[in-house]
């Protein structure tokens, strides 16, 4: 009923860990496989090892979270040691890495991915880390094309390209990956960034004063950005921003989304969130006589 495949990637169902949460060690993949997940995204990984910006990084308000972690994490040579035989976490690990340049794009896939992953992630839509994502300017159609056209080279595998929910350009961005070679679209990434002022300090939360946007707050804006990388392109999207129940998955499936990615629903359900999401779709499937979860993708176009 829930089975779907990516770029030819066989998932058991459509859920899928978002990386930046959870995905910081191979051991911390394979329990959310053992929790229902389809597949799993790791951390986003650097050439030189980052420490990211300083606490306070993550903070939570009445409409979701917000943070500004700054792609913390150990560096290349540490990662390759941690993610090293993948079979053990028991289900697809999709690569996520990072560079500043499509140069430094292309060492990453060709030094770090190996064929023990399923993909590789690219993210070019970070709203708060200055020298990646839209605050270097990657999220640009002409960026897109450069970055994912140099990864592409580098692999076998297919190669994910995440893009911002905040451009106006969205259709031309998502374009641009396609003709360069991208297997899937990933949308988005968090919304930003936004601000919350501690008013008794009279200061920013953050101490990086600034940070994206994620959780119930994102989800209308994530679902119609889905729904219009729909239209633009042919290759499948991973639908990710506030998805926590089974009614948020269908409803990001029915705009577009072939799977959909899930990163601070961990946080507001547990690591069991992806097997209550499962739960969750079968039970609307059943009841609206649904048989295939392929039958809905897109199903708002129609």
């Amino acid at each position: 009923m829930l089975r779907t495949d990516i770029c030819g990637i066989r998932l058991d169902n459509p859920t899928i860990l978002a990386s930046g949460i959870l995905g910081v060690t191979k051991a911390s993949l394979a329990n959310c496989i053992r929790n229902g997940a389809g597949a799993v995204t790791m951390k986003s990984i650097s050439k030189e090892p980052r420490k990211g910006h300083n606490n306070p990084i993550i903070i939570t308000f009445e409409a979701g979270m917000m943070n500004a972690v700054g792609y913390s994490n150990p560096g290349l040579l540490e990662a390759k040691k941690e993610f090293s035989d993948l079979h053990e976490v028991k289900g697809p690990v999709i690569a996520s890495v990072i560079g500043t340049t499509p140069e430094e794009f292309a060492q990453m896939v060709r030094d770090f991915v190996t064929d023990d992953f399923a993909a590789v992630e690219l993210p070019l839509s970070c709203p708060h880390t200055p020298g990646f994502g839209t605050l270097a300017g990657q999220g640009t159609p002409e960026a897109t094309y450069d970055i994912t056209k140099a990864a592409v080279k580098e692999t076998k595998l297919p190669v994910f390209v995440k893009i911002s929910p905040n451009t106006q350009s969205l259709g031309d961005v998502a374009k641009a990956a396609e003709r360069a070679g991208a297997g899937a679209i990933t949308c988005g990434n968090t919304l930003g960034p936004g601000m919350v002022i501690d008013i008794r300090t009279r200061q920013p939360i953050l101490d990086f004063k600034v940070g994206g946007i994620s959780g119930p707050a994102l989800r209308p804006i994530a679902v119609r950005c889905v729904y219009d990388i729909y239209k633009s392109v042919k290759i499948p999207i991973i639908g990710v921003g506030g998805i926590q129940t089974g009614r948020d998955a269908i409803e990001m499936i029915m705009a577009g989304a072939s799977a959909v990615g899930i990163g601070t629903g961990v946080y507001y359900r547990g690591p069991e969130v992806f097997r209550l999401i499962c739960r969750e779709m079968e039970e609307f499937m059943q009841q609206e006589g649904i048989r295939d979860i392929k039958e809905i993708i897109g199903a708002a176009h129609a």
